[in-house]
C-alpha cells in the first residue's frame, strides 16, 4: 500500500524559539517562560511541542543573558531526543525584533543552515503537532505564514483621543498566533534588511517578512494555543492541565544479596565496597525498585517483563537504561514524573555521603529536576537479611500526571 507524503516531508527543518522577555505583565517572580505549571515549565512543554514534528531536527532558544541558570534547569527535564536537537541558546537583545534576528543569526552559522524555520513564542505551550504540521505545509508552499483564528468581536480603530474612526469588517479579521513559518532565507534577510535602519521595531516576523515585501500567507490557527501573559492566563493554563491529566501512583521494591567483589552500584552511582550485589544485570537494587515504581503507575508490567533475566543482552547490563526506558514510556503518554521517592535498606556501605550525588544521577536518568527526587536510608536494627549484612534491598514510589484512558 503506497503513503501519501507532502513534499515538505523533505524538508530541513529549525525551530526557533524566542524566550528572552522579561513577562512583567504575568506579575511573578522569574521570566514567565521559566514557570512551572503542575509538572512542567511553560519552556519546556513549548520546547516539546516544536519537537513533536520530527521534520524539526534543530531546535534553537533565544534567551536573556541572566537566564542561563533558569535555562539549563528546563533542558534537564527534557528527554533524551529532545535534548539531542537543542542548539546551544542564543542571547537576545532589547526588543522581540532584536531577540529575533540575534536567533537566526545563530542558525545561519549552522552548516547547512536550515531550509525552513518556524518562530515560536515560548509563552505560547499549548501549541499543537497539527498546528506546527500546518505551519511547516505553509511555509514550503508560500515562503512566508502564519497561524490565524477569526476574530468574535467587533473591533473599533480609534484615534488618539478615543474617538472610533473605523470598524472593519470581521470577516477579513485574523487575530495572529505563532508559531510562524518562513522559508530560512526569506525571513534571515529581512530582518538583516530592517537590523540595519534605525527607529523600527516590528513585534513579530510576519510584520518584517511584509515590510520586506513579502507576501504573508495566513492559516488555520488554534483557538487552543493560548498565550500566556497575565495571571489570568496563568489560571487559565493550570486550570487546564490539572482537568486534562490525572494522578497515578506506583509501588517497587526488589532485593540483592552480596556477592564477592568490590564496589556496589546503587542509584546509578558506584561505591566503593567490600562486595557487590549479585544479578543478572549490574544488580543496582535502587534503580530497579524506581523503575518498577514508575511501570507500575504506567500499569505496564514490571522490569522482568520488560528485561527478562533469560535474555543475554542484559548480562552485566547498566540499569540506568532500565529506568530511562520506563521514564520515556511516560513521556510517549503524554505523562509527566512528578516525584520519585527512594528508600534504600542496609547496614552498610553508608548512604549518606552520596546521597545528593544519587539525587542527581536519578533525576538525569528520569529527565526531570533533582528537587522532583527523594532518597532516605534506613537500617532494620540488625534484624532479618539486611540487618544480618547479606544484601540490600529498596522501596520507591513513583507519582506521574498522566492522561486519563477512557
Amino acid at each position: 500500500m503506497s503513503v501519501t507524503t507532502h513534499p515538505s516531508d523533505r524538508a530541513d527543518v529549525a525551530a526557533l524559539l524566542v524566550a528572552a522577555g522579561r513577562g512583567l505583565r504575568a506579575g511573578i517572580d522569574r521570566p514567565k517562560q521559566y514557570l512551572r505549571l503542575v509538572s512542567e515549565t511553560i519552556l519546556g512543554m513549548s520546547i516539546r511541542a516544536m519537537a513533536a514534528d520530527p521534520r524539526v531536527n534543530r531546535i534553537l532558544c533565544v534567551i536573556h543573558p541572566d537566564d542561563q541558570k533558569l535555562y539549563d534547569e528546563v533542558i534537564t527535564e527534557l528527554d533524551e531526543q529532545t535534548r539531542l536537537r537543542l542548539l546551544p541558546p542564543a542571547y537576545g537583545g532589547l526588543t522581540r525584533q532584536a531577540s529575533g534576528h540575534a536567533g537566526l543569526e545563530a542558525l545561519a552559522k549552522l552548516a547547512p543552515s536550515p531550509q525552513l524555520v518556524i518562530v515560536h513564542d515560548a509563552a505560547r505551550p499549548f501549541s499543537s503537532l497539527a498546528l506546527v504540521r500546518r505551519g511547516i505545509e505553509a511555509a514550503f508552499r508560500y515562503g512566508a505564514a502564519i497561524p490565524g483564528v477569526a476574530v468574535t468581536d467587533t473591533i473599533k480603530q480609534i484615534d488618539p483621543s478615543g474617538h472610533v474612526v473605523d470598524t472593519p469588517p470581521r470577516r477579513d479579521l485574523r487575530a495572529v498566533q505563532t508559531p510562524q513559518a518562513f522559508r530560512f532565507d526569506l525571513l534571515i534577510d529581512a530582518h538583516r534588511r530592517a537590523a540595519s535602519l534605525l527607529n523600527l521595531d516590528f513585534t513579530d516576523d510576519a510584520a518584517i517578512a511584509e515590510w520586506a515585501g513579502h507576501n504573508v500567507h495566513v492559516f488555520e490557527g488554534d483557538i487552543d494555543n493560548l498565550k500566556i501573559t497575565t495571571p489570568d492566563d496563568i489560571v487559565t493554563a493550570q486550570q487546564r492541565l490539572i482537568g486534562f491529566l490525572e494522578n497515578r501512583v506506583g509501588f517497587g521494591y526488589d532485593v540483592h544479596a552480596f556477592a564477592p567483589g568490590d564496589h556496589v552500584m546503587l542509584g546509578g552511582i558506584e561505591i566503593p565496597f567490600s562486595r557487590k550485589l549479585a544479578g543478572h544485570s549490574d544488580a543496582d537494587v535502587a534503580l530497579h525498585a524506581l523503575t518498577d515504581a514508575v511501570l507500575g503507575a504506567l500499569s505496564s508490567g514490571d522490569i522482568g517483563s520488560h528485561f527478562p533475566p533469560s535474555d543475554p543482552r542484559w548480562k552485566g547490563a547498566s540499569s540506568d537504561q532500565f529506568l530511562a526506558f520506563a521514564a520515556e514510556r511516560v513521556r510517549l503518554r503524554g505523562g509527566r514524573i512528578s516525584h520519585l521517592d527512594l528508600t534504600i535498606i542496609c547496614e552498610a556501605p553508608k548512604i549518606g555521603p552520596v546521597r545528593d550525588a544519587m539525587r542527581h544521577r536519578i533525576a538525569a536518568i528520569a529527565g526531570i529536576s533533582v528537587e522532583r527526587v527523594g532518597v532516605k536510608a534506613t537500617t532494620t536494627e540488625q534484624l532479618g537479611f539486611t540487618g544480618r549484612g547479606e544484601g540490600i534491598a529498596a522501596h520507591a514510589v513513583a507519582t506521574l500526571l498522566l492522561p486519563p484512558v477512557d
